[in-house]
């Protein structure tokens, strides 16, 4: 397979994770990069030896060396940019959550198929260890029929009420729990357990204000959630529970629990420091005490980093490259981008309204 040219568009997550997971795959090469502020795009092109620097995504698109790009901006900024990425007919990467809204995830999944581009969504927890081997596992029927499914992720990263208001503070601009994490959720509860019928969801504002360091740290208004509950009902009937939470000091990590006729299974890491470190599973079946299950060996990465984040990272590249050479289509794309943020949509609405809602299929919705 040929190696294929990457720009980076983004350098806050880009620069931690992208661009040190480009550089360690064998057929990417990172020949751009992107800021808004072209001195500091300049210099860190001159520091991981990137041939090109630019401040717009149309100085980057127009290069006739980058035939693909790795998106990583704050999410309100996802739409235009991948949209002229993917009209200047180039691959893309794209960051969760996918876009603002679902309708504009649509435009780009529609736009993607018209220009035959191959996109990706960085959903790394499929390509964790222990999380392909919950996947194994739960194929091969070792809980039998499913019963209950409970899902905690709760986190201090936000928990300091001195932390600085950003955009992470302000709901317009997809900050919060529910885009950060939620968006991650709602794609391995697809993943590992199917479709979802019906949802009931409340957002929670815990800490309504933070200091904003760039106007003299006057107190702003935070309108964006940093807490979460769900409640879900899978198409085949099976109840999930779901809490967020990025503000709980000392809170239990993530978790998921799976509960069936035949059996248990329970995949969680209380590492804080690091959302893809740590993870182990456990199992139980016909009533007995759950036992730690060793991961196999090739299921193992072949390479760990410092930043856990880089190794499943790397992997999802992996399938991205092999689709762009090979023109053949991949998991989690647009597609699974696109339910992703449906459901975070409709996870809005039910707050707004108090109600449960209904999800239409995906297909029906892709096609509406």
């Amino acid at each position: 397979m040929k190696n294929i040219s990457v720009a980076v568009v983004g350098t806050g997550f880009g620069q931690k994770v992208h661009l040190p997971g480009f550089q360690a795959h064998p057929q990417t090469e990172v020949v751009a990069v992107y800021h808004r502020d072209l001195d500091k795009a300049k210099a860190i092109a001159a520091a991981n030896n990137i041939p090109y620097a630019a401040n717009t995504i149309e100085d980057i698109v127009a290069l006739p060396e980058v035939e693909a790009v790795a998106i990583s901006t704050p999410p309100f900024l996802h739409f235009e940019m991948a949209k002229v990425v993917l009209e200047a007919g180039k691959h893309l990467l794209l960051e969760k959550p996918t876009t603002s809204i679902a309708s504009e995830a649509r435009e780009l999944y529609h736009l993607a198929k018209a220009k035959n581009c191959v996109v990706t969504m960085d959903f790394e927890f499929r390509f964790i260890p222990a999380w392909q081997m919950l996947a194994e596992l739960l194929a091969e029927g070792y809980i039998g029929e499913k019963r209950l499914i409970k899902i905690d992720w709760l986190v201090s990263s936000r928990a300091d009420t001195s932390r600085p208001w950003n955009w992470y503070a302000q709901k317009e601009k997809g900050g919060g729990v529910l885009g950060a994490i939620g968006s991650h959720a709602f794609d391995y509860i697809s993943w590992l357990f199917g479709p979802i019928r019906r949802l009931s969801g409340q957002l929670i504002t815990g800490i309504t204000s933070r200091p904003d360091p760039k106007d003299g740290g006057k107190l702003k208004v935070v309108d964006a959630d940093d807490s979460c509950t769900l409640m879900l009902e899978l198409v085949d009937g099976t109840p999930c529970q779901v809490c967020l939470s990025s503000v709980t000091y000392q809170g239990r990590g993530h978790w998921v629990e799976v509960y069936g006729s035949k059996g248990t299974l329970v995949l969680g890491s209380d590492n804080q420091q690091d959302y893809v470190h740590g993870f182990r599973l456990w199992g139980s079946q016909g009533g007995q005490a759950l036992a730690e299950m060793k991961i196999p060996e090739r299921l193992d990465f072949s390479q760990v980093y410092p930043d856990g984040r880089i190794a499943p990272f790397v992997r999802v590249v992996d399938k991205w490259v092999e689709a762009i050479n090979g023109g053949n289509s991949l998991v989690p794309s647009l597609r699974e981008g696109v339910y992703s943020q449906l459901l975070m949509d409709l996870t809005q609405e039910s707050n707004a309204t108090g109600t449960w809602v209904n999800v239409p299929d995906l297909d029906k919705f892709l096609d509406g």
